[in-house]
């Protein structure tokens, strides 16, 4: 078993498809993703946020400071559209030739008000980074505060009276959540979504190998013959995928520490740094031993998968399915609100993510391991006796 084992494996390290999904995806790849991810995407909130706001002002005279105070404004440019009802106002937002319209209540008088007076905005609010409602926002509630202020100076009210007035309870907010645990409940999710289907991948590509690759080679009838039992072929083949799975998932988390400890010291983001520091290597070797569990049903499930397809690309076309049948259940560990509970811990892949999730906050009730521990262990086990047996047919293993 131990033979087949590290023949296999020594093939797989010299194949540089293994190699890139291995070491290069979680390494270099996705790093570099998601770093221009997040510079694109900073860019555009920065692009977005010093964007100057193209405006219409209707019934400009009912409020003839605040259309001066928008027109002084850098961030707004008053433009020239003739807009004569509402349709001609969406029109022209949607035409692009204007960001804003407020429609003035023409009735409005600010030093004779007596009932609270109607104004229209229109914007185009579909961009999630759109800064236009939250600039307008702003010179509004800046205006209507003027407003407050004028009319309750006009009634005599002192200013201590006049903050009691605008402000009648402070509220001081105490936040018992440390920053591990914020961190942790803010993108702990995160991290079991990249790392599950990531051993699920780094298993994928060697059982299509060592199972459908064989057939194809014609190398299958080869290796039945050699004095090895079928028992120790199918356990050593399920052993060297298993290792490729958990070294892609230990690789992935040494990335994600080491990148995220580079991009803290460079951009000078102490929190980061602390709050990854604060995470324990024990709590790393409890991730990685969550893991094993997991990376085993894939593992064996693959590996019967390919011994069963006659070539590579009915192999890829069995296993392509099963990302999806990976991804609902991690996704349980990103839904708000949902916690690790007697009856979560009890539920593959799902207790896996939500463990991970509980160990990077801090919270993890460690008593809890003990049914995750058992019910992946309970499947790992009947997925690698179901391997086992799937290698013993041979209506499977030469059809």
């Amino acid at each position: 078993m131990w033979l087949v084992f590290i023949k296999e494996l020594v093939e797989l390290l010299r194949d540089k498809k293994t190699l890139f999904f291995i070491i290069a995806l979680p390494m270099v790849i996705f790093p570099v993703v998601f770093g221009i991810l997040g510079v694109l995407g900073t860019k555009a909130a920065i692009i977005e946020q010093e964007k100057v706001i193209r405006y219409v002002v209707i019934n400009q005279t009912a409020a003839a400071d605040f259309t001066t105070k928008l027109f002084y404004h850098s961030d707004f440019n008053e433009v020239n559209v003739d807009l004569t009802d509402e349709s001609s106002i969406i029109d022209a937002i949607e035409a692009d030739k204007v960001d804003l319209v407020i429609n003035i209540d023409q009735n409005f008088n600010a030093n004779n008000q007596t009932k609270t007076s109607k104004w229209k905005v229109y914007f185009n609010g579909a961009s999630v980074i759109g800064a236009t409602k939250f600039k307008v926002d702003e010179v509004i509630n800046e205006y209507i505060g003027s407003l407050q202020q004028q009319k309750l100076d006009n009634l005599g009210f002192s200013e201590e009276q006049i903050a009691v007035f605008n402000q009648p309870i402070e509220l001081e907010e105490i936040d018992t959540a440390n920053e591990r645990e914020s961190f942790g409940e803010k993108i702990g999710g995160l991290i079991p979504y990249l790392l599950i289907p990531l051993c699920l991948t780094g298993a994928m590509y060697p059982a299509i190998d060592l199972g459908a690759g064989e057939k194809e080679r014609g190398t299958i009838e080869t290796l039945l013959l050699t004095p090895v039992s079928r028992f120790a072929l199918v356990i050593g083949k399920f052993l060297c995928i298993m290792t490729t799975a958990v070294m892609t998932a230990l690789i992935t988390i040494f990335s994600m520490v080491f990148w995220s400890f580079i991009i803290g010291q460079i951009l000078d983001v102490k929190a980061v740094s602390e709050v990854l520091a604060s995470v324990g290597w024990i709590d790393y070797g409890l991730i990685v031993l969550l893991l094993l569990p997991v990376s085993a049903i894939f593992s064996a499930t693959l590996l019967a998968i390919s011994i069963y397809a006659s070539s590579y690309k009915e192999a890829q076309n069995y296993m392509g399915p099963m990302s999806i049948f990976v991804i609902f259940p991690v996704i349980v560990g990103m839904t708000p609100g949902v916690s690790l509970n007697t009856m979560w811990s009890m539920i593959p892949i799902s207790n896996v993510a939500l463990a991970i999730k509980e160990l990077l906050k801090g919270t993890l009730d460690y008593s809890f391991l003990v049914p995750i521990f058992a019910s992946t262990g309970v499947f790992a086990i009947i997925s690698i006796c179901f391997c086992v047996y799937w290698f013993n047919k041979e209506s499977v293993l030469f059809r």
